[in-house]
């Protein structure tokens, strides 16, 4: 993919969408999750987006740490309603009351992209927004879903590359930053890195 000289690159998430994301994209990389504590930061007194764009970052510089020669890519996904964070769902009880929520009304799908190198000073990050209208759920359809186990590990509680179609009436914005790693902020973020 960089033909100017060999860079590379490290996937600072265990997320087997976004790595068949940046696959699919013909990038070269190797995945090591960052497992940090997001609970140990506070939400408190930031957006949405801007909570998004600081834990990506703080995945990428705990990765870049270990491999500072690298340039290591991380991502965050959180789902904005109302101005209200809704994060993945510790479990199934829960995961109802987010599906319940989320299918009442449009939101929208935050993915914060960071991008880091220490052995040269490279930081950045940037987000994108997508707003999704949420098709009507009946209460048969909503048990199912959560019988499922589909929801686990995801922001939202649902994912829309998996039967999308079932969930989501329309989006307005990219599709892949619903998936987790918008393609078009994060190809746009390497060639400012790489130019």
């Amino acid at each position: 993919m960089f033909h100017k000289r060999q860079v590379s690159i490290i996937l600072a998430s265990a997320s087997p969408r976004r790595r068949q994301l940046l696959k699919q994209a013909g990038y070269k990389f190797k995945v090591v999750p960052s497992n940090i504590d997001e609970s140990a930061f506070p939400t408190t007194g930031l957006s949405v987006r801007e909570n998004a764009e600081r834990l990506s970052l703080e995945k990428a510089k705990k990765v870049a740490e270990e491999f500072p020669e690298c340039l290591v890519i991380s991502a965050d996904t959180v789902v904005d309603f109302r101005g209200e964070i809704v994060g993945k769902p510790a479990d199934a009880k829960e995961a109802e009351q987010i599906v319940r929520k989320l299918f009442s009304a449009p939101h929208k799908v935050i993915t914060a992209v960071a991008i880091v190198r220490l052995s040269d000073g490279i930081e950045i990050k940037d987000s994108d927004t997508t707003i999704v209208y949420p098709k009507k759920l009946n209460d048969e359809q909503i048990a199912q879903h959560i019988k499922s186990s589909s929801w686990r590990n995801k922001a939202g509680a649902y994912a829309i590359q998996e039967k999308g179609d079932k969930f989501v009436e329309r989006i307005e914005g990219s599709l892949t930053n619903v998936m987790g790693l918008p393609m078009e902020l994060l190809q746009r973020l390497l060639k400012e890195v790489l130019d």
